[in-house]
């Protein structure tokens, strides 16, 4: 069943990198870009790695943040009535799938409180005599995993040094 979820996802996300590539509109493209990285969480999140999703939740609403800011200040054009019924079903259907994709993932997670890892053992075993810090969630973020983390960190101010620069330079031309 995982491997149907993944390979969904992963067809949603190559169709939305298709409408990102061939669309006209500028802002429909961003829009495009954005529910491929969110479909990528919801990947992660099916492949029980939470604090990956989370991050990728984080500069995906960034990133689209920025981008939205800039596309709507260069894109500016007058849009028609252009209500199709045909795009609009297509999308619909796609959004359907993706959220049952989505509860389906967060459904099958296991209860909070459970071992959903077999490496947590190890750490809540070893933990504080390999660390010597007496607080287990300290030690596995800054010891045993501190690449990983350094590397979560260090795309997230990427990320917000990216968003404060961008921001400041519009504000300073309005």
């Amino acid at each position: 069943m995982t491997e149907t979820m993944i390979l969904s996802l992963l067809t949603l996300m190559i169709l939305g990198s298709i409408i990102a590539l061939e669309s006209k509109d500028l802002l429909s493209s961003v829009i495009a870009v954005g529910a491929v990285g969110f479909m990528l969480s919801v990947i992660f999140l099916i492949l029980r790695a939470p604090d990956i999703a989370i991050v990728q939740v984080v500069i995906e609403i960034l990133t689209l943040i920025i981008l939205i800011r800039v596309t709507i200040s260069r894109d500016i054009h007058i849009i028609g009535d252009t209500r199709e019924f045909l795009p609009f079903a297509m999308n619909l259907v796609l959004l359907l799938v993706f959220f049952i994709i989505a509860a389906d993932a967060i459904r099958t997670m296991p209860e909070f409180g459970t071992g959903a890892s077999k490496v947590a053992l190890p750490y809540l075993s070893r933990g504080l005599t390999d660390t010597g810090a007496a607080n287990i969630v300290t030690s596995v973020i800054l010891d045993y995993r501190a690449y990983d983390t350094l590397g979560e960190a260090t795309i997230l101010f990427a990320a917000i040094t990216g968003a404060i620069t961008i921001l400041r330079r519009k504000a300073k031309n309005d």
